[in-house]
């Protein structure tokens, strides 16, 4: 589905990205691991289109189902922006418009994208937002931002982003600004999006513990280089690379000490 090949992303002061390779398939969950300053979200807002092409020059080969992203004229990436590409973001405060109703919002990529009538948009709305457990969807429609709390204006955002069906979710730090219990019910509710609709899902996260309760792969990036790749399992049992062997052995544990404990499960 998602092909990346020798990326560079310079800006600038500087390259940003040095010539990363990866691949999703279909229905593929991937964590883009790494600290601040690593690479990663710069990395996914480019597959995503949504770094201005004046403001960073991009190099190397995005192909998203054979279309080749980084040259194809603006109106066909628009096209795919939000009908089969969608992302969501850490903060849904500074993502969601105050001044629109939740429902408008919910259903503003099928205005954009579909031919169908207003009633039609507000019941693929309600039923998004009834796929993301937000409780009492109608009433929840008609609300504003404000009056929504984190968790529910971030259901709210990923209802936008699944109402057009994508193939590709990309998800920027989604639980970070999260409580850890509301942290856990928005993971629980990505993992069954991407079970049940076979949605690809690429994960940003500095965070190897939400990563590895989510992802089946991991790709680990380091000063704008993917360092190490693999499936989630083997790269938290056994890091090969210097640098993934410091994250994992940062891991908080139950315990009190820190690292992967044999015996847990990603």
């Amino acid at each position: 589905m998602l092909k990346v090949r020798d990326l560079h992303i310079a800006f600038e002061d500087g390259e940003a990205v040095h010539g990363i390779d990866f691949d999703m398939a279909s229905g593929d969950c991937l964590g883009l691991v790494g600290e601040s300053g690593s690479g990663k979200t710069v990395t996914a807002l480019t597959i995503a289109g949504l770094i201005g092409r004046n403001r960073a020059k991009a190099s190397g080969t995005v192909e998203f189902e054979g279309k080749e992203l980084l040259s194809c004229p603006r109106e066909e990436l628009r096209k795919l922006q939000g009908a089969e590409i969608s992302m969501i973001f850490q903060e849904p405060m500074t993502s969601l418009d105050p001044t629109m109703r939740v429902g408008a919002q919910v259903e503003e990529s099928l205005l954009l994208h579909t031919k169908l009538s207003p009633a039609e948009r507000k019941a693929r709305a309600l039923e998004a937002m009834a796929a993301v457990e937000l409780p009492e969807p109608e009433v929840c429609y008609r609300k504003y931002p404000h009056q929504l709390s984190g968790g529910q204006r971030q259901r709210a955002m990923i209802a936008a982003a699944i109402i057009t069906r994508p193939k590709l979710l990309i998800a920027d730090e989604p639980t970070t600004a999260l409580d850890v219990t509301v942290q856990a019910q928005i993971l629980k509710l990505l993992r069954r999006i991407n079970r049940e609709s076979g949605m690809g899902i690429l994960f940003i996260s500095h965070d190897l513990n939400v990563v590895r309760r989510l992802c089946s792969r991991v790709a680990v990036m380091q000063n704008g280089h993917i360092v190490e790749m693999g499936d989630t399992a083997q790269i938290y049992s056994s890091p090969q690379h210097p640098y993934t062997q410091k994250l994992i052995a940062a891991i908080p544990r139950i315990d009190g000490r820190r690292g992967f404990a044999e015996g847990d499960t990603p």
